[in-house]
């Protein structure tokens, strides 16, 4: 009886299936599976500062890669001429310095001019940042305010003035902050530099609990040494370089792929229920950080 009732089960879950060709796997059918829409960002708007190199340039190129329309910024746009004839209906580069109030409301122009008055943004990556290494008592005044003006201060106000654009719309948008493991680590960054971090980081907390109710998500991610450009002159001494490699538990740098593809992630509807959190790409670096000393205690 069991094994009658059992067989006819079978019998009708197999004819079900052979009912509904959506059900059958693609490579049998020939044909490629469509994109799931959690993980899709086929026609998203997104903004990224600080976009002309290093992991702006690989955030600029990923977000393109996933279908976005992309804005982004930088002092001197030309090293992105060639993308920019390779993809001139996806990408739009402005020359602004965000540190500065005049470079946000010449990249917030862009914006209105590109999608409109009343336009809803879908992502929001604050990139651009810089760094002076230097010990603690030799930072001049000066390069202590651009440092904060151009790291922690230039997210802080050009999230504010896209507050109203990323919850405008049924699909709210999101935040992206790119920060460091010196926001919560030591090593030989600098003070100022692991100040601003730390303070973007908190932010990122802040605004998330304050945005939630709006729809509005807030993440960051934290990179270790990558290879860019701002990390290239410490990287090319090679006993720095074998230091790092050692203090890492992957043996190795990162590279700026690797912290793109995690920005995208943060962007996807996949991660639609992830707000306020800090994500590591560390290449699992120990939490009480790095210190390097030369040979002979220089």
């Amino acid at each position: 009886m069991l094994r009658t009732l059992a067989r006819g089960v079978a019998l009708a879950v197999a004819g079900g299936l052979a009912g509904h060709a959506s059900l059958t796997p693609a490579h049998a059918s020939g044909l490629q599976p469509a994109p799931r829409p959690s993980w899709d960002l086929r026609g998203r708007t997104a903004v990224v500062t600080g976009g002309s190199k290093g992991l702006g340039r690989a955030i600029v190129e990923e977000l393109l890669a996933q279908g976005c329309d992309v804005l982004t910024c930088a002092r001197d746009t030309s090293p992105l001429d060639a993308l920019l004839q390779e993809q001139p209906a996806s990408l739009c580069a402005v020359c602004a310095d965000v540190s500065t109030s005049e470079g946000r409301q010449a990249l917030l122009a862009a914006m209105r001019e590109r999608w409109g008055e009343e336009a809803a943004l879908d992502i929001l990556v604050n990139n651009v940042g810089t760094n002076l290494r230097k010990p603690s008592v030799e930072y001049t005044d000066e390069e202590y305010e651009m440092l904060h003006a151009t790291n922690q201060a230039s997210a802080f106000h050009l999230s504010r003035a896209c507050f109203d654009a990323l919850r405008r719309g049924e699909r709210k948008g999101c935040v992206i902050n790119v920060s460091s493991v010196s926001g919560s680590t030591v090593d030989n960054t600098g003070a100022v530099y692991h100040m601003t971090k730390a303070a973007l980081e908190h932010m990122t907390r802040y605004l998330a609990v304050e945005w939630g109710p709006e729809g509005v998500r807030v993440n960051a991610v934290a990179p270790w040494f990558i290879n860019t450009p701002l990390t290239a002159p410490l990287l090319s001494d090679e006993h720095f370089h074998g230091a790092v490699r050692r203090a890492t538990p992957m043996r190795r740098v990162g590279e700026p792929h690797e912290v793109a593809c995690v920005v995208a992630f943060l962007a996807m509807p996949a991660a639609g229920y992830v707000t306020g959190q800090v994500v590591g790409i560390d290449g699992a670096m120990p939490s009480e950080g790095f210190r390097y000393v030369k040979a002979g205690g220089e």
